[in-house]
């Protein structure tokens, strides 16, 4: 047997013989071959399939997927659980769902428009692309500047087709089915309707409860309605409007609106009811998901847990709407906006009480209020929404309501429009029940309704504070609780609202001894405010701030280096290292977890070491080294709560006090004979008995 033969052919193989030899003519080889000639229908067909080629090679995300192979006993998990879709049909009942409504504003709502990847599935009649919308529109006289896409997948068309028109387009995520938009979403819509000068549409894939969503968030936060008028608009603007319950419910509950017992939803069209079952009768899933499984409800999620100075309120807003905001507190502030200072926390500072500053209560009119133990905010009101600022000047909406002007009944005509409040947000904790609550005190008032009045003097400031912003919004409250069915529920608000009091310097003693430690919450020392002072933006000199001794602190910067504990401090905006100060945390603490944050310390004068106290969750940058050494310098001076009082019964008897604080506790006197509406909690003892007879 020759090992270098070549194999034998198996029985089902056979050798390739061609059809003419190699020494046939060519007119030969070509004898066989018949002409083919196209007709139409494969010129057609060649064409189509060209064009299926081409679309392929440039939307490579529309190619169908291929599963993976799963056992047949997989097959009812399959079928509930891990359903795909073949991206080249049509959403469920988009074909007979009318293309776009009527006008809202600028915003026309409409559902999603097809690419061409879709046109085997639509008769021509039908067809719904970026070219008959651009058609369309212009036909009743609209031309497009933008759109806003609300679906979760990019499936539909090519972005590209608007932008070669000279469209804008803007891709806000938004699951279907069971979700409605979160607030971060709807944040972003409303930043892109300032200032349009061309229309907007606006689509989800039907342009009913996604696009109704937003553009009722729209019109809520631009005209002072009800959510049943906004909801009326669109309705009447795109038939039948809003047709999901759980949307409907969700615009209600977000205002804080009580829904109407007549307010019924809408019925399932019936072009979209016609396909919302399958051949097994099961409903079919909106089809904008992409697949992607929608996370479950948890029913006994507790969301009421325990509160802390640390939880984070409100949601965040566009950097576009951030940038403006902060604008207009430095216009409000009568600050400059440098490069750096747009981003640093412009709100007054107080300093610590020292011997030298001490002597500031004597050549100026005082008065003193508590230091509560919160969490500093300013607030920016505006008819769209209240907005939260911390310390890092960052801004969050929360739903809120401040009336402006008092009406007779019922809700007030007008809201306040960028009034710039000052305070601090408390948990006062319930005697009896135990029961938190959060309320934001408010000590200063920056500008009200785009007026700034920081020149103002203090108590101007104050009494504006009570007669222009508090008052209205606690008689609007009186007014609406004693209505069954009115339609703002204050009760809803995320937290609650008063005035900060401020006293005599007579009444310290009574601050000290009995007021604070009655308070429903923390409070740590006390404020001395001028009362002839203006607002004055970041540190103030003399607005004074007095701790107990055990409380004074200062916020560090921890990090640790190796096996080295570092303390960073701020000077001239970068970080300075303190050598020599070390730091001592408890015995169960592990020192690496607080690497790279902002630590609050208070000094341990027998071991010297500055023992943390909190981490500061609520600021970005440590205290500023002049910060540090003012501290250090009340430290050393060690102004006891003996020593504080005594120097105030000094200081009370002086002319220039003794006269003032008679002339103002008849004031005083006088205005507490007015009905007050009762806020806060201070067990057995009323702010005014302080003052002396």
């Amino acid at each position: 047997m020759d090992l270098n033969a070549s194999p034998e052919p198996e029985e089902d193989e056979g050798t390739f013989e061609p059809n003419f030899s190699e020494d046939s003519a060519p007119e030969e080889k070509h004898s066989h071959h018949v002409d083919h000639v196209e007709t139409a229908v494969d010129i057609m067909r060649r064409e189509r399939e060209e064009r299926k080629q081409r679309l392929k090679r440039e939307r490579p995300d529309d190619r169908p997927t291929h599963q993976a192979y799963r056992p047949m006993n997989d097959h009812v998990f399959q079928a509930k659980h891990q359903r795909t879709y073949d991206k080249s049909r049509l959403p469920p009942g988009w074909l007979d769902c009318p293309p776009y409504g009527q006008e809202i504003g600028c915003m026309v709502p409409s559902k999603v428009p097809l690419g061409e990847a879709f046109n085997d599935c639509i008769v021509p009649g039908k067809r719904y692309s970026f070219r008959q919308v651009i058609h369309q529109q212009r036909v009743v006289g609209r031309k497009l500047g933008l759109v806003i896409d609300l679906t979760n997948t990019t499936r539909y068309y090519s972005v590209n087709d608007w932008k070669k028109e000279g469209i804008k387009y803007v891709k806000i995520n938004c699951k279907g089915r069971g979700s409605v938009p979160e607030n971060e979403a709807v944040s972003q819509f409303l930043a892109r309707q300032k200032n349009s000068k061309k229309y907007i549409l606006v689509h989800c894939t039907h342009g009913h409860n996604r696009t109704g969503y937003m553009i009722i968030h729209y019109l809520m936060r631009t005209v002072l309605m009800s959510v049943a008028q906004a909801i009326k608009i669109f309705a009447d603007a795109r038939p039948p409007g809003i047709y999901k319950p759980d949307y409907i419910d969700a615009l209600y509950a977000f205002y804080h609106e009580r829904k109407p017992d007549l307010v019924t939803c809408p019925s399932t069209p019936e072009w979209k009811r016609s396909s919302e079952f399958d051949l097994n009768g099961e409903a079919l899933p909106d089809e904008d998901d992409d697949g992607v499984p929608v996370d479950p409800v948890d029913e006994n999620h507790d969301t009421e847990g325990v509160m802390t100075n640390d939880d984070v309120l409100g949601d965040s807003i566009p950097q576009d709407q951030q940038d403006a905001f902060r604008q207009f507190c430095y216009q409000a502030l009568k600050l400059s906006a440098g490069v750096r200072g747009n981003h640093q926390f412009p709100g007054s500072h107080p300093v610590s009480l020292d011997r030298e500053n001490l002597q500031l209560l004597r050549q100026r009119y005082y008065y003193a209020t508590w230091k509560a133990d919160g969490t500093r905010y300013m607030m920016l009101i505006t008819m769209d929404g209240c907005y939260l600022i911390d310390r890092n000047f960052v801004f969050r909406r929360v739903q809120m309501r401040f009336p402006w002007k008092l009406s007779g009944e019922g809700l007030a005509e007008k809201v306040h429009h960028f009034t710039l409040l000052d305070g601090e947000m408390i948990i006062d904790t319930v005697p009896d029940t135990r029961k938190q609550e959060r309320r934001y005190l408010i000590y200063d008032l920056m500008a009200i309704n785009h007026v700034s009045v920081v020149e103002r003097p203090f108590y101007e400031r104050w009494k504006m504070l009570e007669k222009e912003v508090v008052e209205p919004r606690n008689y609007e409250r009186a007014r609406i609780c004693q209505k069954q069915h009115s339609l703002y529920r204050y009760d809803l608000e995320p937290f609650r609202v008063r005035r900060k009091d401020f006293w005599l310097l007579s009444t310290v003693t009574k601050l000290l001894k009995e007021f604070i430690p009655r308070l429903s919450h923390d409070a740590d020392g006390l404020v001395f405010q001028g009362w002839d002072d203006p607002y004055v933006p970041r540190t103030h000199e003399g607005l004074l701030k007095w701790k107990y001794a055990s409380m004074n602190s200062v916020d560090f910067l921890f990090e640790m280096a190796e096996d080295r504990q570092l303390l960073f401090l701020h000077e001239r905006g970068k970080k300075k290292l303190m050598e020599g100060n070390r730091i001592a945390f408890g015995d169960d603490v592990d020192p690496a977890s607080y690497s790279g944050k902002i630590v609050e310390c208070a000094w341990n004068k027998e071991e010297e070491v500055w023992v943390c106290m909190r981490v500061r969750t609520d600021k970005a940058t440590p205290n500023d080294f002049n910060t540090y050494r003012k501290v250090l310098r009340s430290i050393k001076d060690n102004i006891t709560e003996e020593v504080l009082l005594d120097e105030i019964h000094e200081i009370i008897r002086l002319p220039m006090y003794a006269d003032r604080i008679k002339q103002d506790s008849k004031g005083h006197h006088h205005s507490s004979t007015r009905p007050k509406v009762r806020m806060g909690f201070v067990q057995n003892i009323s702010p005014w008995q302080f003052l002396p007879t």
